[in-house]
C-alpha cells in the first residue's frame, strides 16, 4: 500500500524527490508507531490513534512545526485511500495540529548587501564569479535553492529566468541588465574551462550543482556580511520579499515572483515591510521620535 502511494505521489502528484523521502519517512514512523501500539490494519485507524501519536511526538520533543508536517503527509495519505475507496471515512477530518507560534522570515538588511560591501567576498576566478552569480540570483530573483540548481543556461533569456518551481509549475522572473551582464562574465569564465553542461551554474568540475554545496556557499557569505544568526540560502529569499515589499512591490506581483500557489504564504513578509514602517516612522515623525 506504502509503495503504491509513493509511486502515485511521483507520476501523478508530481512531488519533487526531496517531498517523496520526507513523506516515505513520516509514514514509515507512524505505521510503526500503529503497530506497536494497536493490533489494527491502516484501514481501521480512528482518529484517536493519530492524536496519541501526535501527543507522543511531542513528547519526544518534536517541534509543532515538525508534526503539523507529519500531519500534512497523513492527510494527504488518507485522501488517496479515500480517492482509492480503501477506507470509507478519513480520520484525519477531525485532526488539528499543535498550536505553532509564527516566526517572522530573517532577512538582510539592505546595507548590509551593498556591492562595495559584497564585492570583496568573492575571488576573481572561476569560482568567485560563480559564487558571487550564485548570490546575485537568490537575492535579485527570490527562487529556491531546489530551482536554482536546476536553472538551464537556455533558460535565460531576454532580461528573464524561466523557473521550474514546486510541481513542476512554471514561471518567468524579470531580471535587469546588470545581473545579465554578470550571467555574461560567468559564460565567459566557463567557456574558458570547455564545460559542456546544459546547467548555467556549475562545480569546478563541470558538474551540476546540488543544495548542500548552495547552503555551504551562502552560509559562508551571508556569515560575513551581516549579522544574522540564520544564514541559509532561503534567507536571501525572505530578504528579496521583504526588499521588494519596502521599495513598494505589490502583494500580488510578489506572489507570482516567488511562485506563491496562493496569497497567504506572501502576506508573511508585510509583518517585516510593517516593523520597517514602524521604524522609519519612529525615526522621522516628531511625536515618534526616541528621547
Amino acid at each position: 500500500m506504502l509503495d503504491k502511494f509513493l509511486k502515485y505521489a511521483i507520476t501523478e502528484k508530481r512531488f519533487s524527490e526531496h517531498t517523496v523521502i520526507a513523506y516515505e519517512k513520516d509514514l514509515r514512523q507512524f505505521l510503526d508507531f500503529v503497530e506497536l501500539e494497536s493490533d489494527m490494519e491502516i484501514v481501521e485507524v480512528k482518529n484517536s490513534l493519530i492524536r496519541n501519536w501526535m501527543v507522543s511526538l511531542l513528547e519526544n520533543d518534536y517541534s509543532a512545526i515538525s508534526v503539523h508536517r507529519k500531519l500534512s503527509t497523513l492527510r494527504t495519505f488518507f485522501k488517496w485511500l479515500q480517492k482509492e475507496g480503501v477506507i470509507h471515512t478519513n480520520p484525519m477530518k477531525t485532526i488539528a495540529g499543535p498550536k505553532v507560534k509564527k516566526k517572522l522570515p530573517a532577512f538582510a538588511q539592505q546595507g548590509e548587501l551593498l556591492n562595495e560591501k559584497i564585492d570583496p567576498l568573492f575571488s576573481n576566478d572561476f569560482e568567485g564569479v560563480r559564487d558571487r552569480l550564485m548570490f546575485e540570483i537568490l537575492y535579485q530573483t527570490g527562487i529556491r535553492s531546489s530551482e536554482l540548481v536546476q536553472l538551464k543556461t537556455k533558460d535565460v533569456q531576454n532580461n528573464r529566468i524561466k523557473v521550474i518551481g514546486k510541481r513542476n509549475k512554471e514561471r518567468f522572473v524579470p531580471i535587469d541588465q546588470g545581473l545579465m551582464n554578470s550571467i555574461e562574465l560567468y559564460l565567459t569564465f566557463r567557456a574558458e574551462i570547455a564545460f559542456q553542461s546544459e546547467f548555467l551554474l556549475v562545480l569546478k568540475s563541470g558538474k551540476k550543482l546540488y543544495p548542500k554545496f548552495v547552503y555551504r556557499k551562502i552560509n559562508s557569505y551571508l556569515g560575513k556580511a551581516t549579522g544574522l544568526s540564520k544564514k541559509s540560502p532561503h534567507v536571501l529569499r525572505h530578504t528579496f520579499a521583504t526588499h521588494m515589499l519596502n521599495n513598494g512591490a505589490e502583494l500580488e506581483v510578489l506572489k507570482d515572483i516567488l511562485g506563491h500557489a496562493n496569497l497567504s504564504a506572501t502576506q508573511i513578509y508585510t509583518h517585516n515591510s510593517f516593523a520597517q514602517l514602524t521604524n522609519i516612522y519612529s525615526q522621522s515623525h516628531p511625536r515618534g521620535h526616541k528621547k
